[in-house]
């Protein structure tokens, strides 16, 4: 916390350095907690509240500044900006400290004076006079935890610790009335998450649950991954607590040395803090937010409700900070932290706003939110398996309307601990935008992806000079940067989608009008990718990027040129190509041998590339590519340092690739780069390889265990099982019901785990019919087959 403190007080400083730059020809409006709003807000008689400034502020000409003495500021409702509030463009209105005080603008409410009883086992009570929103309870600044079960483990890996039977009859068995309860839990697939709320016991005593609708692919909760909040009967450890609505008792097990009587109490009462109310035709202008805290939001997790199109995510369309309508409107050198749900948001039309040089922590969901009109969408779906017949797509390229985020930058932020409550969430996160430049931020400690683009509506972004590691640590099959591409023309059935590409391939290009380039990033993602692009995604331009541990993969999509990037100790991941996406792979500096699945077609060029050892490269050229490219051993300036820089003569410069700085990573600013955390470098792994097969053939086709996180992407599953077919021969047996990235589940009524089990079973078999069950196009088929054997 003392980190904390000390960034807003250089932050401050900088900015009263511009402040006093233009401070000539200027108005000041002053705010102090201890002001009146019938006071002419001046120097000495200052105004009680922001937001009694801010009308003020309407009826002066030229520059306003409203200066707001330190203190900490409640609010009952955000602070709320209109075009009533635009300003020209040289009579700017600025929100600010006076004198560099530490200024805090709370959701929160502080409890006033508590009468402590003893209640029981530790565990004390207090009756709350009015009413009160009990989402969250802050106890001397720092988040106390809503009685759960299991108890919060920081040293957990999903949900701050789970169990299997958090909503088993047993342990319901020992609630005597959970409703308004809540249930957390991890997707099936780990692809996010789900939340619900209890609303009473069955006949059978079983918790009913209303709710699961936050994540857009809706294959329930996993099974294990899971927790229950907010029961009385489960505030059994220190730092717990429970609010009993109806009572009005607030229940709390302080920690051992806890003064009741002095603890300072709060709780968030509001979702948002500002919000930036316009439209197109009358929008919000030249307002900046600096040099400010904003902190205490309630969490908005029952609120994330609204699909966006057909990526995995749903959203809650808010946060501390809401824009909607604005232009020319900044947020910057402030402080963002401990907020329940998102810290910014930027919803539908929005053009030149700008975050920067802030620190955003602590967070229940996303950082930095990017999310335009659906209605703006030609031709829209809304689910995974939904799509748009190819005879009736809106041929027509780009947007319906203008009603989306667009030049806007993200530039110079410090976001980590992100994602808290809210698993489906990102640093930055872009859907239905374009031209967003997201450039020198560091994010890291993060559930899901450091930067996620949700579609291909409507490209032009920027993703520059970002350092973003520790990412994907609470879900599965993502990367540190990760985009889908579900666009008009997508959908889940893989065949049927390659013959719409093959006859025409212009139509993945109809919503991603512009190229999406990522250049001169450092990624390291240790559960997943550095830089994934999954299903669709097209029209991206990957260059200069440093990737530490995950590699790059390509999933089916068009037009996309990777050039000039170094994946250590990993390596490419082709998955499922179109046979005529246009693809382009070069000049890059590989850790091992390409990892291909399903591909049968290798785009427009895939050469000049460095290996670390001849094996690898002999098989991609076994494949038809890399006729040109060259092996030999990575050779770094200096990577225990982070340097990974070629040295001269090394052998990759000879197939193209060129230097690219290694010390432009990430924030800029002196007071952020401070307190960042440091990406760790890894150790670069020596490559001895000889060849090997591990397939095997089965009626004809050609099979292997299910057995990477790379294949479990490439064929959906939920998990590393069964059977993997790689290819399957014409006129084989096989042909007749397998094919190329099925993965075989069952056979002749045995669960297939992997090739033992296949044989196994397929030695059962008496007779010529039996059953076969496949994963395909993420369902699985159970169909009826004649054994003949190849």
């Amino acid at each position: 916390m003392q980190k904390v403190k000390n960034l807003i007080k250089t932050a401050l400083l900088f900015a009263g350095l511009l402040w006093s730059a233009n401070g000539n020809a200027q108005t000041n409006l002053y705010v102090s907690v201890n002001g009146n709003d019938a006071n002419p807000g001046t120097q000495n008689k200052p105004f009680a509240s922001i937001a009694n400034a801010v009308t003020r502020a309407r009826k002066i000409r030229g520059a306003v500044f409203i200066r707001i003495y330190g203190g900490t500021y409640y609010l009952n409702n955000p602070v709320a900006f209109t075009a009533a509030d635009s300003r020209e463009d040289n009579e700017p209105l600025t929100l600010t400290s006076v004198d560099h005080q530490q200024v805090i603008v709370s959701g929160g409410t502080r409890l006033g004076k508590l009468n402590w009883t003893i209640y029981k086992n530790g565990i004390w009570q207090a009756k709350i006079d009015h009413d009160l929103v009990f989402d969250e309870l802050f106890v001397n600044g720092k988040l106390q935890q809503m009685a759960r079960y299991p108890n919060f483990d920081p040293s957990a890996q999903f949900l701050g610790g789970t169990a299997a039977d958090a909503i088993g009859k047993e342990r319901a068995a020992r609630w005597k009335s959970p409703a308004g309860g809540y249930v957390h839990a991890l997707h099936s697939a780990k692809w996010g998450d789900f939340h619900y709320i209890i609303t009473g016991k069955d006949s059978s005593g079983q918790p009913i649950l209303e709710g699961g609708w936050q994540n857009n692919r809706r294959s329930g909760m996993h099974e294990k991954y899971r927790y229950t909040e907010n029961v009385f009967e489960e505030l059994d450890t220190v730092n717990e607590w429970y609010y009993d609505k109806k009572a009005k008792i607030l229940y709390y097990y302080p920690a051992k040395g806890l003064d009741l009587k002095t603890a300072r109490f709060e709780t968030p009462q509001v979702a948002h803090l500002f919000e930036f109310r316009g439209t197109a035709e009358a929008p919000v202008k030249n307002i900046t937010i600096s040099g400010i805290t904003l902190t205490q939001t309630v969490r908005t997790f029952m609120q994330n409700k609204e699909p966006l199109l057909r990526s995995d995510w749903t959203i809650y369309r808010g946060g501390a900070v809401l824009y909607e309508g604005a232009v020319h409107c900044r947020l910057q050198n402030c402080v963002l932290h401990n907020l329940g749900s998102n810290a910014v948001f930027f919803s539908k039309f929005n053009r030149d706003c700008q975050v920067s040089g802030c620190f955003i922590s602590e967070i229940g969901a996303s950082g930095i939110c990017f999310v335009g009109d659906p209605d703006a969408v030609r031709s829209p779906s809304f689910e995974y398996n939904e799509f748009i017949p190819p005879a009736k797509i809106d041929l027509t390229p780009g947007p319906k309307t203008g009603n989306y985020p667009k030049d806007c930058k993200v530039y110079d932020n410090l976001m980590f601990n992100l994602g808290y409550v809210e698993k489906q969430s990102a640093g930055v996160e872009l859907s239905m935008c374009q031209d967003i430049t997201v450039s020198h931020n560091t994010i890291y400690d993060v559930p899901r992806a450091g930067i996620n683009v949700s579609e291909g509506t409507w490209g032009g972004h920027i993703i520059e000079y970002n350092d973003v590691f520790n990412t994907v640590k609470e879900t599965g099959d993502h990367g540190s940067f990760n985009s889908w591409g579900r666009d008009r023309y997508w959908q889940a059935d893989k065949k049927k989608l390659d013959s719409i590409v093959a006859e025409n391939p212009g139509l993945a290009l109809l919503d991603v009008t512009k190229p999406i380039i990522l250049r001169n990033n450092r990624f390291r993602c240790d559960h997943g990718w550095d830089i994934d692009l999954d299903d669709g995604s097209s029209n991206y331009f990957i260059y200069n990027n440093l990737c530490l541990n995950g590699g790059i993969k390509l999933r089916e999509g068009v037009n996309r040129i990777v050039e000039n990037n170094i994946m250590v100790n990993n390596t490419f991941h082709p998955h499922v190509w179109f046979k005529n996406s246009g693809d382009v792979f070069r000049h890059n500096i590989v850790g091992a041998g390409y990892l291909p699945i399903g591909i049968a077609a290798w785009g427009k060029e895939v050469d000049y590339n460095a290996f670390p050892d001849s094996v690898s490269l002999a098989e991609a050229r076994s494949r038809g590519t890399d006729v040109h490219s060259v092996s030999g051993p990575l050779i770094f300036e200096n990577p225990e340092k982070g340097d990974y820089r070629v040295k001269n003569g090394a052998v990759a410069m000879s197939a193209g690739f060129r230097n690219f700085a290694m010390d432009s990573f990430g924030v800029v600013s002196v007071q952020l780069k401070a307190i960042a955390k440091k990406v760790p470098f890894p150790q670069v792994l020596e490559v001895n390889r000889s060849k090997e097969d591990n397939t095997t053939n089965f009626m004809g086709a050609r099979v292997k265990d299910l057995q990477t996180a790379g294949e479990q992407s490439a064929t959906g599953m939920d998990k590393i099982r069964g059977v993997l077919v790689i290819s399957v021969a014409r006129k084989s047996a096989a042909s007749g019901f397998l094919q190329a990235n099925d993965v075989i589940l069952a056979f002749n009524g045995r669960p297939v785990g992997n090739l033992k089990d296949l044989q196994e079973a397929l030695n059962t078999v008496t007779g010529k019919n039996t059953e076969i069950v496949v994963f395909r196009n993420q369902q699985q088929l159970k169909q009826k087959i004649e054994v003949k054997m190849q």
